[in-house]
């Protein structure tokens, strides 16, 4: 959708909504408590005891860049695919390190993910399964996958920061056929000041960019630390 594939088109989209992506759903994050069990001797006495069943913590990752760090919290329960390609596809094979955030839609969006310094897109890996109906929305400071506007099944390794609620990429329930949205795949729990300090930097066209921040911001890293 961005990029030499996605800036043309995002001068256009937010005329329309980003052409298809529909109403906001509402997010459901919390996880289901393990059932409660009797173990022989609590049978034998009459009383109960709960069960510890471990739920499964959602990684965190760090977003390293030159103007601050960045603490992502990922839901991999909610966006499995999307989070097992982020991290086994992308930032554990240092993809991500020395790429900028190649453009700003004031009051919109942050992207990043897919090019260096001098605008040439590093080579991704194969598109993934769009996972929009999962029940997160994109709400501000969330992150969601970067796809062609015509083709859900589209993503990559490029991906925005929502700089306020856009509820109209979420996915949409409709007739006959649902309309898919943008995955949201993780919230920044920590950084949120840098996203909006590096949203706020003066822009500049480069070829097919139209609104490159300036200076560049570059992510040297993203390191795992949950």
């Amino acid at each position: 959708m961005f990029a030499v594939r996605c800036h043309v088109v995002f001068a256009l989209a937010f005329a329309f909504a980003l052409a298809g992506c529909g109403k906001s759903k509402t997010n459901s994050t919390s996880a289901a408590a393990g059932p409660a069990v009797e173990s022989g001797s609590a049978a034998a006495s009459g009383t109960s005891s709960e069960a510890a069943y471990p739920t499964a913590v959602d990684p965190v990752v760090v977003l390293h860049t030159t103007e601050g760090d960045i603490t992502v919290q990922l839901f991999a329960e909610k966006a499995p695919r999307t989070v097992e390609n982020l991290l086994r596809g992308y930032a554990e094979r240092g993809y991500y390190n020395q790429t900028i955030f190649h453009h700003i839609e004031r009051g919109k969006m942050l992207i990043g993910g897919g090019y260096t310094a001098d605008l040439e897109r590093k080579a991704p890996r194969a598109p993934i399964y769009n996972e929009s109906n999962n029940g997160l929305s994109n709400r501000r400071g969330t992150l969601a996958m970067i796809r062609e506007s015509d083709g859900p099944h589209t993503a990559t390794s490029e991906f925005f920061v929502n700089l306020t609620d856009n509820a109209d990429f979420d996915f949409k329930a409709a007739e006959p056929d649902d309309v898919p949205g943008y995955c949201v795949f993780g919230e920044v729990t920590s950084g949120m000041d840098v996203v909006d300090r590096i949203a706020r930097l003066p822009t500049k066209a480069q070829g097919a960019f139209p609104q490159v921040p300036s200076p560049q911001v570059a992510i040297t890293g993203v390191q795992r630390v949950r």
